[in-house]
């Protein structure tokens, strides 16, 4: 099997070209591409022809663009990136009998109420990121019978700059911390969509009739707080020199800090169609999470 993978230096494409290597050869690329080959998702007629060139049985794509608030500024380059560019994948992998796996976001939801959203869900985005977002979901659907599209939200990874991150530099500076509390999701990481990724590719290869759209998220739920403070709990106790104690996490609203596009307030995702689909266990968000810490904890 032949994989073409874009997006291959962002949190979820370096994990994916681990968890892809043992299915067949790996052609990985990022947005400056590879000799002759382009991952310039802004050069639809470059990625056609990349395409084209490699003639892949898979296409996995990882590349967005996932400024939420930059996008609000650049509607037209978010929308090449997250929608155009895509169509142009499916169109390619329709023509070659291709599959093509794709991530999106909670982010097509508008975030009301509490209840985890399905599948089938109305989508209602509330900024430019989630209808560009959106629409690449659509193009994909019309244009290529043979996809996976992965819903996912709160993506994280021991590579790269990250929450926990921020939260463990802020606690060893400061007594005092302010965190959202009025939005909730499950921390996902990276390691976990490409290992469910790889799985699920081996399965609909074989099992045509499971192609479609899936919600991916690890298990459980809280707070953008509740996540805080479980970082500066497993900081402290791995002996790390954490200033703030958890209880001097403070949980504020999402006013406190507004930003230029509107966050969905519910990112809860219904997992159940994939658990079900692919026989998958989806781990608690803390699980991933204390891997994640032991990782970065270790390097420092």
């Amino acid at each position: 099997m032949k994989i073409l993978l874009f997006g291959k230096r962002g949190q979820v494409g370096w994990e994916l070209q681990r968890s892809l290597a043992p299915l067949g050869q790996v052609v990985a690329l990022d947005c400056e591409g590879d000799g002759s080959l382009c991952g310039d998702f802004s050069n639809l007629a470059g990625l056609a022809v990349c395409v084209r060139e490699v003639a892949p049985d898979v296409i996995v794509n990882a590349a967005a663009h996932t400024a939420v608030d930059k996008a609000e500024a650049e509607p037209d380059l978010a929308s090449t990136i997250n929608a155009r560019a895509p169509a142009v994948l499916a169109e390619e992998a329709a023509r070659l009998g291709a599959w093509l796996v794709h991530y999106s976001t909670d982010y097509v939801f508008d975030g009301s109420g509490e209840t985890p959203w399905l599948e089938t869900d109305t989508p209602a985005p509330l900024g430019v990121y989630g209808q560009t977002k959106l629409a690449g979901e659509l193009a994909i659907g019309h244009r290529c019978d043979k996809h996976l599209i992965f819903r996912t939200s709160w993506v994280y990874a021991a590579r790269g700059n990250n929450f926990a991150r921020t939260m463990l530099r802020l606690a060893a500076e400061r007594d005092h911390l302010r965190v959202i509390a009025d939005q909730i999701g499950a921390p996902t990481g990276a390691e976990l969509l490409a290992d469910v990724t790889a799985h699920a590719i081996r399965s609909a290869r074989q099992r045509p009739e499971l192609a479609g759209l899936y919600h991916l998220a690890a298990g459980g739920e809280t707070s953008w707080h509740g996540y805080a403070r479980h970082v500066v709990e497993q900081a402290r106790r791995a002996g790390q020199p954490i200033r703030v104690a958890a209880e001097a996490v403070e949980a504020v609203p999402a006013s406190a800090y507004p930003l230029p596009a509107p966050r969905p307030a519910n990112s809860r995702l219904d997992t159940g169609k994939l658990r079900s689909a692919f026989a998958l266990n989806l781990p608690d968000w803390q699980s991933g999470v204390d891997r994640m810490l032991e990782e970065i904890l270790g390097q420092q």
